[in-house]
């Protein structure tokens, strides 16, 4: 029996599809199920095909994906080779979204070789980079505020190499000062600043600072234990009811999504996330 984790609601929290279903094979209508149990309002990244899961169990989907093929973070809005295949597939997105009512798609930078595959193809530098994403934003913004759809920009990781998704060596949105700064640039409400606190937490740290600097700019949150990426316990750094207060007070509204990836129980770990992050 799933115990349900939310008692104040202040915090409007999410489950993450590929969590749950790549190491752990959860499908679709358990994971609903449980993230309607544990008093959760959204299931993230889950693929289009699958969304009248959702529907059907009374959720919403807070982030969808790009439509890049995997690993979608590897091509992305700082590199004009890939621009017109970024574009399409995430204006297809957001259509996508818009017509669903799902509030927000995901972007991401991509990695800083001229060849996202090859690394001896030459860098991108920070400053070309910045104004490659900027003009690639720009338009992907004018374009989701006509379909009322908001793009986040995802800064990640690039110190973690022990898994292909704990860090992402190579990624060019590495410092979040860096990707909120392109995200100030284009100057839109429909381009924000996915705010992932693990990967903050890596590469900058002094996240409550960082809340309350870029609360503004803030489209949506990621959480996961650090190190490791894994549950929210007793085990990593990360100081999380801290950190919602922060969000609270900062006045944000959006929704915080629970990204970690489970080592055990996944019901366990996500019951403590759930119930963490539901702060008074």
């Amino acid at each position: 029996m799933v115990q349900r984790a939310v008692k104040y609601g202040r915090i409007r929290q999410s489950l993450t599809y590929w969590c749950l279903k790549t190491d752990w094979n959860w499908d679709i209508d358990r994971i609903c199920t449980t993230a309607k149990d544990l008093g959760c309002q959204s299931v993230e990244l889950v693929p289009p095909e699958l969304w009248p899961a959702l529907r059907k169990h009374g959720l919403q989907s807070a982030l969808a994906e790009n439509g890049m093929p995997d690993p979608p973070f590897h091509k992305g809005v700082n590199n004009p080779r890939y621009h017109e295949e970024v574009l399409t597939r995430t204006k297809h997105a957001i259509d996508q979204a818009a017509d669903f009512g799902v509030p927000n798609v995901i972007a991401f930078t991509g990695y800083k070789w001229r060849d996202s595959e090859d690394p001896k193809s030459g860098e991108i530098s920070l400053a070309e980079g910045a104004a490659n994403s900027v003009k690639a934003l720009s338009e992907l913004g004018r374009y989701a505020s006509s379909k009322n759809v908001t793009i986040c920009l995802e800064q990640l990781n690039t110190r973690d190499q022990t898994h292909p998704m704990k860090g992402h060596p190579g990624y060019q949105g590495d410092n979040v000062d860096y990707v909120a700064d392109i995200v100030k640039q284009v100057n839109s409400p429909h381009v924000k600043l996915l705010f992932d606190i693990y990967h903050v937490e890596i590469m900058n740290g002094d996240v409550i600072r960082r809340v309350r600097q870029y609360h503004d700019i803030i489209g949506h949150i990621h959480t996961a234990g650090n190190p490791g990426r894994n549950e929210l316990d007793d085990r990593q750094e990360i100081n999380y009811p801290a950190i919602m207060h922060a969000l609270l007070e900062a006045g944000y509204k959006g929704y915080v999504g629970q990204e970690f990836i489970p080592t055990r129980d996944p019901l366990a770990g996500l019951t403590q996330a759930v119930s963490l992050c539901d702060v008074a």
